[in-house]
């Protein structure tokens, strides 16, 4: 679109979109990583695991703030 001289508005507009988009894509993705992937750990009674997966969630929360 900047190569093509679009206006800026439009160029913008473009970007947030796609900015929210990712951000939907990260949330389903997280989302399913509670659902599945750390609810399996915690049923498996290996605290270590569920530890590390909690760990490892907080770290990620931190990093988008």
């Amino acid at each position: 679109m900047v190569e093509e001289g679009r206006y800026c508005i439009d160029i913008v507009t473009q970007m947030k979109a796609i900015r929210s988009a990712l951000n939907a894509v990260e949330a389903n993705i997280i989302n399913e990583h509670l659902n599945h992937c750390l609810t399996k750990a915690m049923s498996s009674k290996n605290k270590s695991e569920t530890s590390e997966m909690l760990n490892e969630i907080k770290m990620l929360l931190k990093k988008s703030r």
